[in-house]
């Protein structure tokens, strides 16, 4: 039996609108909203909302035969429930069919997990917060930004109680291995890891309507034929790819629609099954164990952070950002917290990358920047104003080291205050517990009294009840004699 596991990812940053030099200090708003609402409507109606539509028709159909997974950033869910909340509808209807898994990432689709460890954690437990609340799952299996994943952030990722995490099958990672199997962590043994098949992947994000590729076009079966032809012991071919795929970057008249309409069909002739990656983790044994020790990602052909940390322009943006990490998270201004996830979107450094890549059209697609140099700008004269609204909300003179020191006194007495409160309640609990039984003791007799009250109680009534009636004749004589009188 094999088994295709579908990943689709749905990721858009808040852009930024033109901030000059003079807006430092005088404009604290940084956002494009015209842009955001043009470009992830645009989207939606072209892409995800058909996409949808089709999911549901496949579920419907098919029943749990057809499932797919979907990792959502937080700032693209944002995004959807202020410019199409028919699409968040949608997801919900999707994701009460049991067919469809939603997957843990960081909120703010960051580079967190190279930069700042705390940050990471808090982001991932945000994400899943927003995704338990808006379709009641809690997400168990991870998947990092981009795909970016080291043995750090793995062990990171098991210690937030993740059984499973997806990365890319890197060539230079596997070497002569396959990534059609289960493989563990080399420093996290009880996370398991799923990796994307990039060949068969890119064939339907990127080369599904190349007239100039040597397959196409690409049919269904065809399709299909190619994983039934695969090595009998390679049980899963993993296909992670953007939704926009669908309908966006390979457009409706390119015939997507219908090539993944027939994939179920095609898929039951070979007796191929489609699972979601919690099934894969719990149903297929890992062959052995990976190990990553510097990050990589699905990103162009170098399968690195370079896209991202590759120049010093992408180097100094991303240092700049994080020195102030410690101090936003000491900050209770709402503001400051949505700016923090919103400015830290891996996409604004997306843009300042230099490098030329077929893959980086991706995003580059909706750069709003004419070159790298004028992303840079752009973005750190919103971060220099972003970064003295945060060194407002403390002394000016008070250096990293000292705030370092204060946190981590904060920190100890937020957690001995925590320790007195939790003491209290007991305390209360116990006078509470004290109180009502002394109240108890006082209110009813004695055991020893009440036996007594109880012997005596049919006595009492007998003696009453002769008593009565003896002394009514004599009562009623004397009041006779009275009235004759």
């Amino acid at each position: 039996m094999k088994a295709i596991c579908f990943y689709f990812q749905i990721h858009q940053p808040f852009r930024l609108k033109t901030y000059r030099f003079f807006d430092i200090g005088n404009d604290h708003y940084y956002y494009d909203d015209f842009a955001n609402d043009d470009i992830i409507t645009r989207i939606a109606q072209r892409s995800y909302l058909p996409a949808n539509e089709m999911l549901l028709e496949l579920i419907k159909e098919y029943g749990n035969k057809f499932k797919v997974a979907f990792s959502i950033s937080g700032t693209a869910l944002e995004q959807l429930e202020q410019y199409v909340p028919e699409f968040i509808d949608s997801m919900k209807e999707l994701a009460a069919t049991g067919c469809v898994e939603f997957l843990s990432e960081t909120y703010a689709h960051s580079l967190a997990s190279l930069e700042d460890p705390d940050e990471f954690v808090a982001q991932v437990k945000e994400h899943d917060k927003k995704i338990y609340d808006l379709f009641g799952q809690r997400p168990k299996v991870f998947r990092n930004t981009e795909l970016i994943y080291d043995d750090d952030i793995a062990a990171m990722v098991q210690s937030m109680g993740f059984k499973g995490a997806i990365t890319d099958g890197a060539k230079h990672i596997l070497g002569w291995k396959s990534p059609n199997y289960i493989y563990t962590a080399a420093s996290a043994p009880k996370l398991k890891l799923l990796l994307k098949n990039s060949k068969m992947s890119d064939d339907i994000s990127f080369r599904f309507n190349n007239f100039d590729w040597a397959e196409y076009p690409l049919t269904a079966d065809k399709y299909i034929n190619w994983i039934a032809q695969l090595p009998q012991e390679e049980q899963l071919v993993n296909l992670f790819m953007n939704y926009e795929t669908l309908g966006e970057l390979q457009p409706r008249e390119s015939g997507i629609f219908e090539f993944i309409k027939a994939l179920p069909r095609f898929a039951a002739q070979h007796d191929i099954h489609f699972m979601t990656p919690s099934e894969v983790i719990s149903r297929l044994k890992p062959v052995g164990e990976l190990s990553v020790l510097h990050p990589i990602s699905w990103a162009d052909e170098a399968r690195d952070t370079s896209a991202w940390l590759g120049n010093t322009l992408q180097q100094e943006a991303v240092k700049k950002l994080y020195s102030i990490s410690e101090r936003v998270r000491l900050c209770n201004d709402r503001r400051i917290k949505q700016d923090w996830y919103y400015l830290q979107a891996s996409d604004h450094f997306f843009y300042m990358s230099t490098k030329h890549s077929d893959d980086g059209s991706v995003h580059s697609h909706y750069s709003p920047y004419d070159s790298p140099y004028t992303a840079f700008t752009n973005y750190m004269n919103v971060l220099s104003d972003f970064r003295t609204r945060v060194k407002e909300q403390f002394p000016a003179g008070v250096e990293s080291e000292e705030l370092n020191s204060l946190i981590l006194t904060i920190r100890n007495q937020e957690n001995e205050i925590e320790q007195l409160h939790r003491e209290v309640q007991m305390l209360r609990n116990n006078i509470v517990k004290d109180i009502a039984g002394d109240f108890k003791a006082e209110t009813e007799p004695e055991p020893e009294k009440k036996k007594a009250l109880a012997k005596k109680t049919p006595a009492k009534k007998a003696v009453e009840e002769k008593a009565a009636a003896k002394k009514t004749p004599a009562k009623k004589a004397v009041k006779k004699a009275a009235s004759k009188k």
